[in-house]
């Protein structure tokens, strides 16, 4: 096994099987998120949608950062809700497009939501 390009991020190696070269390269998972910016007041619905290059299985998370602070895990393997974490924040899944659903939007809700996939190195937002 021989490093051939490595990055914080990715590591591509190729590997030599019984004298077979057999290369392995990460194609990199692109995720989509839209809207970029949404105004809202409390008591209404927002959605947030991320959308995959490819598919990705159930290997997609939900964080919300609020300044200064570290993201906080909201919704992991798609659409289970973290322990602690509001019923308000629920997330769905069609194919590639995953959405992110606070009902009942609140204050204390703002900041950054991103999702992330975990399917495969490196793992994107």
């Amino acid at each position: 096994m021989s490093i051939i390009h490595y990055s914080p991020a990715v590591i591509k190696v190729r590997m030599c099987i019984f004298s077979i070269p057999i290369h392995s390269s990460f194609s990199e998972i692109v995720l989509t998120q839209t809207p970029k910016a949404q105004s809202v007041v409390p008591g209404q619905t927002v959605s947030v949608r991320c959308k995959s290059s490819t598919s990705i299985g159930d290997d997609i998370d939900w964080y919300l950062q609020k300044s200064g602070k570290a993201p906080k895990l909201l919704i992991y393997d798609t659409t289970a809700r973290q322990s602690g974490v509001p019923d308000r924040f629920r997330a769905t899944a069609v194919q590639t497009d995953f959405t992110l659903i606070i009902s009942g939007v609140q204050t204390e809700d703002a900041g950054v939501y991103y999702c992330q996939q975990r399917n495969s190195r490196p793992f994107t937002q």
